[in-house]
């Protein structure tokens, strides 16, 4: 009998031991999940050498701008960073990391989103279509086209941005007027102020049919 309660007993702190690895494991994967990765390498010398078990990679499957990529990837890595630094599509820009100014924007199975909100092990499978993948050769996506047309930039930095939200704004059936334009593009911000040309290129694209 005292042998059974011993058993017990040791059957119990192992399972207890377990759920506080698990937990320790748990929190330790969630805060590095939101430590940019700039930070993880500046201090990866003061991180705990069991960091590196923690941060087992991951396998993913995804498809850019029609072409098929099988990776390995840590589980905090974000679509923008895999984009920008695994793949070398910089196109698509880092603006303020944080999903507030758009210039992190591409389509994902059609649709917009914030790559920099997005973790990449998210998207499995999934079709993703940066600025890189709009032409076709050196023929330029219609939106394109009429960006440099009405002048709808000047520095350029969120022009990647503005298009691929100008593309899906007016797929969205968001771009009856200029005033539904700029409300449904409120979240693509330009520094240089050059809404009005934006508005006018995507005004363009839509009035004239070119993505029916």
């Amino acid at each position: 009998m005292a042998s059974k309660k011993t058993n017990q007993s040791k059957e119990t702190e192992e399972n207890s031991s377990s759920r506080r690895d698990f937990i320790k494991k748990s929190g330790l994967l969630t805060a590095l999940a939101f430590t940019p990765p700039s930070l993880v390498m500046a201090s990866e010398n003061k991180w705990d050498e069991k960091i590196a078990e923690y941060l087992e990679t991951v396998p993913l499957s995804i498809e850019v701008n029609g072409k098929k990529h099988n990776l390995n990837i840590e589980p905090r890595t974000t679509l923008l960073d895999l984009l920008r630094e695994q793949l070398h599509l910089t196109g698509t820009k880092k603006g303020c990391d944080h999903g507030q100014c758009g210039a992190c924007t591409v389509h994902v199975n059609g649709t917009r989103i914030l790559s920099c909100l997005t973790l990449a092990t998210m998207q499995q499978n999934a079709q993703v279509t940066t600025i890189e993948g709009l032409s076709k050769g050196k023929k330029l996506h219609p939106m394109q086209e009429a960006f440099i047309k009405h002048d709808g930039f000047q520095c350029g930095y969120c022009t990647p941005g503005q298009i691929m939200s100008g593309i899906a704004c007016i797929k969205e059936g968001h771009a009856n007027s200029r005033e539904e334009i700029r409300e449904y593009m409120s979240g693509n911000i330009c520094r240089c102020g050059a809404y009005h040309n934006i508005v006018d290129a995507i005004t363009e694209v839509k009035e004239g049919g070119m993505l029916s």
